[in-house]
């Protein structure tokens, strides 16, 4: 088993590769053990659509029940309190013209259903679980995995398009216009909505994003805080400082306003929807208060994990020798005019990228600087 597949915030790694299939036992009887000490003696499985999940679900249960442990298999079905809690909660006026794809990932039947439960004009694609997936891989951060959602809701004047990953957890936002919207312009116009009924609610956010989201909650009356990325680290800090919202780059989105505080893409966008609804108006005239930008979306360096950490440490005693840095979480650097951030990624051996800045020319500039001292130190 490579030592490597313990992450930050999850056990992650290629199948075959990283970790054999007759491994998959000692996982569970480890997680089984830990159980015990703690005194949890019952535990939920439930698992996703992949060709991979039964064998890994059946051989870690194993695992568990071989250490002592009751096991509940909940499978991959979606039960009846949660379709009635989320349309229950939410209020969309009927008719709102909605792209919906799932990637043929789990998230697709029961987000149709709820979805047409609330009165969508609902335009799904491959919302029926294929764990090959054969249209795209369910990432909503990848554009080539938009295209199609994007041609939908060009090609049928609809109102926005959402994407959702394979497990339901991260949404991907196409406007009206068919322009990918950021995690972070999401995050902003979620962090509005919650500000008009909470007053000085604490937002949480992470590193990637822009300065103009923290500056609009700031302005709305809300307390941001910047904060690591990885959603389970964003939910320990949820919980430290009881924030209603928190949100991230890649489209995990955590209300507990109205909700429990975990990321759910689903209710993430029926939110979104009641947002475009109450309002009458669209996602491109709800952002366009929102100041002017140039940005990259993440960009993703090979960086072996070996390595990533002990590279990012040096490039920040070298970044704070001339600027201005957060160093919460990698090194962002802070100009007057904009900002780079280098982190190394816990899920892949890999440094993680993004700038913005006030003109194109100013992007390139700063960019240039970060990747030329990141090519001399590494």
């Amino acid at each position: 088993m490579n030592p490597e597949i313990y992450r930050e915030y999850d056990i992650r790694g290629v199948i075959g590769e990283d970790i054999r299939e007759d491994e998959y036992f000692i996982l569970g009887r480890g997680f089984g053990t830990y159980f015990n000490q703690v005194g949890e003696k019952t535990i939920v499985v439930g698992r996703d659509c992949r060709l991979s999940s039964p064998r890994i679900r059946d051989e870690v249960t194993e695992g568990l029940i071989n250490s002592g442990c009751n096991v509940i298999d909940i499978g991959i079905e979606i039960i009846k309190s949660y379709i009635e809690r989320i349309t229950g909660d939410v209020n969309i006026n009927s008719g709102i013209k909605v792209g919906f794809d799932a990637g043929n990932g789990t998230a697709g039947p029961v987000g149709v259903e709820i979805l047409q439960s609330l009165g969508c004009d609902l335009h799904d694609l491959y919302c029926d679980m294929d764990g090959s997936f054969p249209n795209h891989e369910p990432d909503p951060t990848v554009l080539g995995n938009m295209r199609d959602l994007i041609t939908e809701v060009r090609e049928q004047n609809l109102n926005v398009g959402i994407g959702v990953d394979g497990d339901g957890d991260r949404i991907g936002v196409v406007d009206s216009s068919g322009n990918i919207v950021f995690g972070d312009m999401l995050l902003l116009l979620f962090a509005r909505d919650i500000l008009h009924n909470h007053p000085g609610a604490t937002i949480i956010s992470e590193v990637k994003c822009s300065d103009r989201m923290y500056k609009d909650i700031e302005a709305h009356g809300g307390n941001p805080i910047m904060w690591k990325t990885g959603h389970s680290l964003i939910k320990s800090k949820m919980k430290e400082t009881k924030a209603l919202l928190a949100g991230e780059m890649s489209g995990h989105m955590f209300f507990a306003d109205r909700y429990f505080g975990y990321d759910d893409a689903i209710y993430a966008s029926c939110r979104l929807l009641e947002i475009l609804s109450r309002t009458g108006k669209s996602l491109i005239e709800l952002l366009a208060d929102v100041p002017k930008s140039h940005t990259t979306p993440e960009i993703r360096v090979e960086c072996p994990d070996s390595k990533k950490f002990q590279l990012v440490d040096r490039l920040k005693d070298e970044f704070s020798k001339q600027y201005k840095i957060i160093d919460v979480d990698g090194v962002r650097i802070v100009f007057d005019d904009g900002w780079g951030l280098v982190r190394a990624s816990n899920t892949q051996p890999a440094l993680v990228l993004r700038f913005e800045a006030r003109s194109k020319e100013r992007l390139e500039e700063i960019r240039t600087m970060v990747e030329k001292t990141i090519e001399k130190f590494g």
